[in-house]
């Protein structure tokens, strides 16, 4: 037991001692990957090692490969850090190892999750009667939104899809913004939709569904199911669709509305930004992320249904081996897995951490911090090609083949890291603020060496 108690200390030393070191270490990593790829490999040896040594050889091998994503200045794929309490409690959950399927395989598990699933509806406005399932990201919750869609509209067209599958089921109509989320197309994959039926809506000069186009959609195609997708947070620009006018123009056509909001339903929790998400609560499903906006170790993501027992109708499946289904739902039956580790323990620690007022002050300002991103670079000469009116900044540097090579040698330097992106035809970098730890010092040091890199 002693032995155990000091392999854990040891890790858990080291990971706080890398989380110290975040702020001053250099962003990205210029190891090649082929050479960090052979100080992993090797023949599996055919005796057993010491925990202690395999943990030593871990960190020798895995801390050059290293990208300091958790820390302030990294501005990529609108990536949060991790909070204490939520890290501490997904390190408590390692060490419990519980099975999250139910109440039976875990009390606990299940009952952190039914309080922060309460919380984050509160947070993000959603109805307090919506399900709440605990999945890997935006991906996993767009596609179970999107099953408890599939499932709802061929129900009410007197189609049982669980039973007889999609081959001979009516046509089902989906409606998805022209700049939606590339999950939103996975999902219809995965599904058996497929991407060719999603009959594309344009966008306005921010990236957000114009209702005129959305009504012209609608009116253009038979009626029959119907699910539409809207989008709050574009992934480029942040720019969020008119949810209440949307909503309420499909729900006179019968149809099920699905919001990928991954990070931008967090709007939801700033009084500031609230009226970019005005009326959310009208739809039927949403999809967000813990790990982005909200600062939970990944992997951790929110799956909503207004129908909680036809979410579950969607996902869940029962077995005589397995005690405890069959009763209210919860866990495992409104995702896509059984053997679920625990990560509601992280998102209610998380919330804890922070509260109510700590959530809108994250949201502000990260708001603030990108705002000041955009005034930074306008002032040095630079265009910032949307309206920043959430997280999301994007900047030309001229011609596509200069803004690639400005953001190659950003990410190179290790001051900060941004990505690059492909927007209305244009090469553009992607500055994403996200990160609960990123100060304005982070933003000012962080734009001087774009500026100094870019000229």
């Amino acid at each position: 037991m002693e032995d155990l108690r000091r392999l854990f200390r040891l890790a858990a030393d080291h990971a706080a001692g890398y989380r110290e070191s975040l702020p001053d270490r250099p962003v990205g990593v210029s190891i090649d990957q082929g050479a960090l790829a052979e100080a992993f490999t090797g023949p599996l040896p055919s005796a057993p090692c010491p925990p202690e040594q395999v943990l030593a050889d871990l960190l020798a091998v895995a801390e050059p490969g290293l990208v300091a994503s958790a820390g302030p200045r990294y501005f990529g794929f609108v990536v949060g850090g991790a909070l204490p309490a939520a890290t501490a409690a997904d390190i408590l959950a390692a060490g419990w190892d519980q099975l999250a399927t139910n109440a039976v395989t875990s009390p606990a598990a299940i009952a952190a999750e039914a309080a922060a699933g309460v919380w984050l509806k509160e947070l993000l406005g959603i109805p307090a009667s919506a399900s709440v399932g605990f999945v890997t990201g935006a991906q996993a919750a767009n596609t179970a939104g999107l099953a408890a869609a599939r499932h709802h509209v061929l129900a009410d067209a007197g189609w049982d899809v669980e039973r007889r599958g999609l081959l001979g089921a009516p046509p089902i109509r989906v409606i998805a913004g022209a700049e939606r989320h590339a999950t939103i197309d996975r999902s219809l994959r995965l599904l058996g939709l497929g991407t060719d039926l999603v009959e594309p809506v344009p966008a306005g000069p921010n990236g957000a569904i114009g209702l005129g186009a959305l009504r012209e959609v609608l009116r253009g195609g038979p009626s029959g199911p119907t699910i539409v997708c809207l989008q709050a947070g574009n992934v480029n620009t942040g720019a969020c669709d008119p949810l209440r006018e949307a909503c309420e123009l499909v729900r006179r056509h019968g149809g099920w509305v699905h919001v990928d909001g991954a990070f931008g339903l967090w709007a939801a929790a700033s009084p500031a930004t609230r009226h970019l998400v005005d009326g959310l609560e009208l739809a039927d499903s949403w999809a967000c992320d813990g790990h982005k906006w909200l600062n939970i170790p990944y992997d951790s993501g929110f799956a909503f249904c207004a129908r909680p027992d036809v979410h579950a109708a969607a996902m869940s499946f029962a077995a005589s081996y397995l005690v405890g289904s069959g009763g209210v739902p919860a866990g495992g039956d409104f995702t896509a897995e059984s053997s679920r580790r625990a990560r509601g323990f992280a998102v209610w620690a998380g919330l804890r951490e922070l509260g109510r007022d700590g959530v809108t002050a994250l949201v502000d300002r990260c708001c603030a911090l990108a705002r000041r991103f955009a005034a930074g670079l306008t002032a040095a000469g630079f265009e910032v090609a949307n309206e920043v009116v959430l997280n999301q900044v994007l900047v030309g540097f001229g011609d596509d083949a200069r803004t690639d090579r400005v953001v190659a040698a950003v990410q190179a330097d290790g001051t900060c890291w941004a990505g690059g992106t492909t927007w209305r035809g244009r090469r553009l970098m992607r500055i994403s603020v996200s990160n609960a730890t990123t100060t304005e010092e982070d933003v000012d040091r962080s734009t001087a060496a774009i500026v100094r890199l870019a000229t």
